[in-house]
């Protein structure tokens, strides 16, 4: 029988630690941590993610701000915004949700950001340091991983992790977290030019999927016993529920679990941490100041 590895209920127990963390700084005359958000266009995930961040921080005690931009802005008056955030002292960190669009350079507007108001943890002064081993802001959601793996106390001294999937916002950063000291797993990174995945995968402990694609990861391409890490979520067509969609994973849950010691549900695994890790950087970034 596999475990569930709740993430809701741990970003909740992290928020309880933030919030005691914020009235300290209240009564120390301290100011509110302040977390903005970017959010170009209404494309439903983003829409969704960005109105959950406001909650967080209204559950921990920050103040928040939204900033809707229509999808055809410039790449140049997006630029002049971030410029904007980065000279607002009150500003303590902020994001740019992804993804963009076309027009506008990804890589352009996270390097843009003050690396020290990167709540998202994707500038490169930020992988950096958490390269060398450096303290700083964590890419949210290897943040959120490392942090499940740890509270739930799942070893990784010397176990074989398969990562699939290579992006800069989780496969890439997330295989360097886990093999350094204090993880000390050994990784292998996965990817969609790798031949026959499930080689690796079948002797992997723990197994993070991490692809967007919905239901990738079959039975038979995991062993009995292993941890299996969901990051997908797929907004897909289902007729039975309210809005006509649902959240799906990269894992191919109900196949899966039966042969897992400890799995992530979809919704309700990796994506509350990766929220309140945005809180954890910016509450890092205020005291700072």
């Amino acid at each position: 029988m596999y475990n569930l590895i709740d993430g809701k209920k741990i970003a909740s127990e992290i928020k309880l630690e933030i919030a005691a963390e914020v009235e300290k700084r209240l009564s120390a005359g301290k100011k509110v941590p302040h977390l903005a958000a970017i959010l170009i266009g209404n494309e439903g995930s983003s829409e969704t993610y960005v109105n959950n961040k406001v909650k967080d921080c209204a559950e921990v005690g920050f103040k928040s701000t939204l900033i809707r931009l229509n999808r055809d802005i410039s790449e140049t008056e997006l630029l002049e915004r971030i410029a904007g955030l980065n000279s607002d002292t009150d500003i303590d960190g902020f994001i740019v949700q992804l993804p963009l669009p076309e027009h506008i350079s990804e890589n352009r507007i996270i390097e843009a950001i003050d690396p020290e108001k990167d709540a998202d943890g994707f500038h490169p002064v930020n992988i950096g340091r958490m390269v060398i081993g450096l303290d700083g802001y964590l890419p949210a959601t290897p943040f959120g991983i490392v942090e499940l793996l740890r509270r739930y106390k799942i070893e990784t001294a010397g176990r074989n992790c398969v990562i699939i999937g290579r992006s800069n916002i989780v496969g890439r950063p997330l295989s360097i977290l886990l093999s350094q000291k204090g993880m000390d797993a050994t990784v292998t990174v996965v990817h969609s030019k790798t031949r026959n995945i499930e080689n690796f995968t079948r002797e992997a402990d723990i197994i993070v999927a991490a692809l967007g694609s919905p239901g990738f990861l079959k039975a038979d391409m995991v062993k009995v016993g292993a941890v299996v890490i969901d990051v997908g979520t797929t907004r897909v067509q289902a007729s039975g529920t309210k809005n006509g969609w649902k959240l799906v994973g990269d894992v191919d849950f109900y196949d899966v679990a039966p042969r897992c010691s400890w799995i992530t549900p979809v919704p309700g695994g990796v994506g509350p941490m990766t929220r309140v890790a945005l809180l954890r950087n910016t509450l890092m970034a205020a005291g700072k100041k």
